[in-house]
């Protein structure tokens, strides 16, 4: 017979609400109420939620990975411990990014190649076709240097083959860093017939169901005078936007907002897509 419980009774296990900084402004959006007196207040939770697995998507080139590269690297200058598994690139190509990434940060390398684990499944077969093994790894670095943030980059590549098999996959992970007790971040590739704007991942809908949150990357090509027009940009520029799509822990700013890759590859997120287009058409 199955368990069930009173409401109450769950308080003592129920994780406390707060952020875990992502070195970017989305730290300032997502948020909480809190009562102040005889009013609401809404006030920035400092960074995704605590315990939250995030799902990040969007095609290729819009930078997915340079985000969860910049959590990681915020997390490990900051003392923590993070878990990266790296599913695309093999390790000794990430130890480079992170490096540089490092630099460009301003942050100490020294404090970042310490604190941050990594799992090559990138050149491992039995890694990445075969979840209850890379499972058994992950639990393993989790509880030998005691992590609390995990990012996989990318878990689309653990079904790349079986999209038919994604959402049963992506349950196994999910449940796994509850279990865990990780915040974590899922980076997952877009399909080109997808719409970009859109949460859906490949394998369909799977992974932003089963996920706590969503945040959609996304980049427009400046390629007609319609373009030029809106945006106030040359043809042949990007326009690069990122959005929550949705977060069912914490609530969130929704809008869509402009973000640039700088040349020393930070995200940069600037201000919503509205206000840009005001403002490109008030200098026009």
């Amino acid at each position: 017979m199955y368990r069930y419980y009173e409401l109450k009774e769950l308080e003592s296990r129920a994780p406390k609400l707060f952020g875990i900084p992502t070195g970017t402004k989305l730290d300032d959006m997502f948020f909480k109420i809190e009562k102040e007196g005889d009013r609401y207040v809404k006030k920035p939770l400092g960074g995704i939620p605590h315990l939250a697995v995030i799902n990040l998507t969007g095609v290729p080139d819009t930078g997915k990975s340079l985000l969860a590269e910049q959590f990681a690297i915020t997390q490990a200058n900051a003392g923590y411990k993070v878990l990266y598994v790296t599913v695309e690139s093999p390790a000794n190509f990430l130890y480079t990014a992170m490096k540089q990434r490092s630099e460009a940060m301003g942050v100490d390398f020294s404090k970042v190649e310490s604190n941050i684990v990594v799992i090559d499944a990138s050149e491992s077969d039995e890694l990445r076709e075969n979840p209850k093994a890379l499972m058994e790894t992950m639990a393993y670095a989790i509880k030998e240097k005691k992590v609390t943030n995990t990012v996989i980059d990318s878990i689309t590549g653990l079904y790349e083959h079986k999209e038919v098999m994604a959402r049963q996959i992506v349950r196994q992970f999910y449940n796994f860093m509850k279990r865990y007790r990780q915040t974590g971040v899922f980076v997952s590739q877009k399909r080109s017939a997808q719409a970009s704007e859109t949460a859906e991942a490949a394998g369909g809908l799977a992974v932003a169901h089963i996920v706590d949150g969503t945040i959609v990357l996304d980049k427009k090509l400046i390629e007609s005078r319609w373009d030029v027009k809106l945006y106030g940009l040359p043809i042949g520029s990007v326009l690069r936007t990122i959005r929550i799509d949705g977060c069912r822990i914490a609530p969130h700013d929704p809008r869509t907002w402009v973000f640039e890759i700088s040349e020393i590859g930070t995200i940069e997120i600037t201000v919503p897509l509205d206000e840009f287009i005001r403002k490109s058409a008030e200098e026009q």
